[in-house]
């Protein structure tokens, strides 16, 4: 660990990772990639510090971590969605302003016609042959942007509805109505 922060030379990265790794546990690649992916959208969209974020993450593993911790997007106040899809893709917007309805996000995916030109990391990538996180996290630093591709998205932003709360008629117990149900979620599986 203490040889790949030594490599970093961006102090925002470094102290980017030096909060990470104590939330996550350590440095993965997949927290790194979350850690560029962030500061991609940052960028793409103009992000400014104190602006609220929404992730959708394509993946549950890793990559979403940094989004809570660097941006505070979480899974509690809504600002992280996780669609266990598999991908190293992740889809970002800043909030929408009150009545507004749809408006331009950034999705980005480790791109792999971009890895090859890194074997190792695309072995990793491809998960072809088994390497250390160790070994990945030098090359996706040194790689940094260039193995990301993303393009700008329309997100269309649910109107909020006003919370509910009911009884359940079944079991008895409270819980968030959505429509007009009369069960709860644990009745109704």
């Amino acid at each position: 660990m203490e040889a790949i922060l030594k490599q970093v030379k961006d102090p925002e990265l470094l102290s980017q990772i030096e909060k990470v790794v104590p939330f996550h546990g350590f440095l993965t690649s997949g927290a790194l990639i979350g850690i560029q992916m962030l500061n991609i959208a940052r960028r793409v969209l103009n992000v400014q510090d104190g602006e609220r974020i929404y992730v959708t993450s394509e993946t549950q593993s890793c990559m979403p971590d940094p989004f809570q911790i660097l941006a505070g997007a979480t899974i509690g106040n809504g600002g992280l969605k996780i669609r266990s899809l598999g991908k190293m893709a992740v889809t970002i917007n800043k909030q929408a302003p009150e009545g507004v309805h749809s408006m331009k996000g950034v999705r980005i995916i480790l791109d792999p016609e971009k890895t090859k030109d890194y074997p190792k990391l695309h072995a990793w990538y491809l998960n072809t042959q088994k390497f250390h996180h160790e070994e990945i996290a030098p090359i996706l630093l040194a790689a940094g942007e260039k193995v990301y591709s993303w393009k700008l998205v329309d997100i269309e932003v649910p109107v909020r509805k006003k919370k509910r709360i009911q009884g359940c008629k079944n079991c008895g117990e409270m819980f968030i109505q959505h429509d007009d149900e009369l069960l709860c979620g644990a009745c109704t599986e």
